[in-house]
């Protein structure tokens, strides 16, 4: 059972560290009103109204627009109790981001500490990795890419980095030669070039789209640190576009 103390605006605005303009705002566009107002015209709010203010708090941390949080708290199954499991999960994830961060971190001092002197530039590829990867893939897939590169090998991953170097080169051969993406040559490459991604992905469906996720936001050139760029990535785009449709037909009867 909810209580019944009231809060003026004023006092609202100073225990919440919200400015009394926010707290207007929020009940000028129906997102959170005030339960009650006093004869004057003042604004009262309730323990229910610090509850769905909670939930507005959380749900913006969340990254939800407001037209977003308007339309969640405002459904019957979306519950208390559900903002609060949302946001305990997005902490959990930032919790979990922040402790391999600093296991990165703890691996550059070893190495620092061990080395006399270290490129500039080794430093600076560290940090576009970490920030592309965490901001793209999600703690659990983060742990799989992990245990896959385990699993496939030192040796394996640096034979995987020169094979991609001499496939990328063979695709900008064909492409800067005008060869049709549909053609037998370029679809062998298409078919590389797959296979190449389904080994670093495992065949895991939801890592490859947050791969593509990473190349359609970060851009080619970024997201590959200028391996290719987009002329290369469209071509063979529509390339494995055709050798995808072909795989569908033949296995339809």
């Amino acid at each position: 059972m909810m209580g019944s103390k009231w809060w003026k605006v004023g006092e609202l605005a100073k225990q919440t560290g919200l400015s009394v303009r926010t707290l207007h705002y929020y009940d000028e566009i129906g997102l959170m009103k005030p339960s009650h107002h006093t004869e004057s015209g003042y604004r009262l709010y309730a323990t229910e109204d610090i509850v769905r203010l909670q939930q507005i708090k959380s749900l913006r941390q969340l990254g939800f627009s407001l037209e977003e949080i308007r339309d969640c708290l405002d459904s019957p199954d979306f519950t208390p109790q559900r903002v609060i499991q949302l946001h305990l999960e997005r902490l959990r994830e930032q919790i979990a981001l922040q402790q391999r961060l600093s296991d990165r971190l703890e691996a550059i001092a070893a190495s620092l500490d061990a080395a006399e002197d270290i490129c500039v530039d080794k430093f600076i590829e560290i940090i576009e990795a970490i920030t592309m990867f965490e901001k793209y893939y999600t703690p659990e897939q983060l742990e799989e890419l992990k245990q896959r590169r385990q699993v496939l090998g030192e040796e394996r991953i640096q034979k995987s980095q020169v094979e991609w170097q001499e496939l990328i080169e063979q695709v900008r051969v064909e492409m800067e030669k005008g060869t049709d993406p549909t053609s037998e040559p370029v679809q062998l490459l298409a078919r590389r070039w797959r296979n190449l991604i389904e080994e670093f992905t495992g065949g895991n469906p939801e890592i490859e789209k947050s791969l593509n996720t990473m190349y359609q936001q970060e851009g080619p050139e970024v997201a590959s640190r200028n391996s290719f760029d987009t002329r290369i990535c469209d071509y063979i785009s529509k390339a494995i576009a055709v050798l995808k449709s072909t795989a569908r037909h033949r296995v339809l009867p």
